[in-house]
């Protein structure tokens, strides 16, 4: 294999669920990433879908740089995968399916490709280079699109929490969830995948890590959406990250979010 591509993107996912799924209302053992009172969880589960990218990743292509949630960067160079193996651990130990495994691909520093898998519902949202799609089951895959929304007064919001914002900040979330049409919580990653198929308008999310968007930016772009930070620059690094379905609609969300 020369170059990755769809059919690659799909195997590792297929890794992935593999031990996710089986793990999934199990009932496994969970630990805490923090100390100090503080809850930031993590499971076999998160652990072993990690290693399971890696070793494949590994076999195809031992030349690229990988960096996980869980087991940190490996090897160096232009050509990197950036993995969350859980993206949405919370939601994973309390039962609810809007977790998913992220794999994101970046070459020469922009995310170029990249898959949200969610097994239990049996859905793969991904982005090939040249269009983004979504494949359920043994279906064939299809593309998806952004709805074409173009003011906050008919926009759907979404975010994980509005505690990931304070001060300053969240007065200015609490402007933009007024003016929108409707707002809803706690979906992670899968808020972004609702983005990108033309379910959602807006998603705005508070400091993310590179493995938390690295696998959505190339979704979205290619689904015809627009993600930066709320400054405008690109998201492959994280940080404070604003999506949305239109540039008319990024741009007024936009200006509400950076004051």
């Amino acid at each position: 294999m020369d170059e990755p591509d769809a059919t690659f993107l799909l195997q590792l996912a297929d890794a992935a669920d593999r031990e996710t799924l089986p793990r999934f209302r199990a009932g496994g053992g969970i630990d805490n990433k923090l100390s100090g009172g503080d809850f930031d969880p993590v499971t076999e589960a998160d652990r072993a879908a990690e290693r399971a990218i890696r070793k494949l990743i590994g076999a195809h292509f031992p030349d690229h740089a990988i960096v996980g949630e869980e087991y940190g960067e490996t090897g160096g160079g232009d050509r990197r995968w950036i993995i969350d193996p859980i993206d949405g651990t919370r939601a994973f130990i309390t039962g609810i399916p809007v977790w998913g495994t992220l794999i994101g691909h970046y070459d020469a520093g922009r995310a170029k490709m990249g898959i949200m898998s969610q097994p239990f519902t049996g859905e793969r949202f991904f982005a090939d280079g040249r269009g983004s799609f979504l494949k359920r089951g043994d279906g064939e895959a299809r593309p998806i699109a952004v709805r074409k929304t173009e003011t906050i007064a008919d926009a759907t919001l979404f975010t994980t929490s509005p505690r990931l914002f304070s001060g300053d900040l969240l007065g200015r979330f609490e402007a933009l969830e007024g003016a929108a049409r409707l707002t809803r919580f706690g979906t992670d990653c899968y808020a972004f995948a609702m983005l990108a198929a033309g379910h959602v308008d807006l998603v705005v999310e508070g400091g993310l890590k590179p493995y938390d968007i690295a696998a959505l930016i190339p979704l979205i772009e290619q689904a015809g959406g627009i993600v930066t930070t709320f400054a405008g620059d690109r998201p492959e690094q994280g940080g404070d990250i604003l999506a949305a379905a239109t540039p008319a609609l990024h741009e007024a969300a936009r200006r509400i979010l950076a004051g």
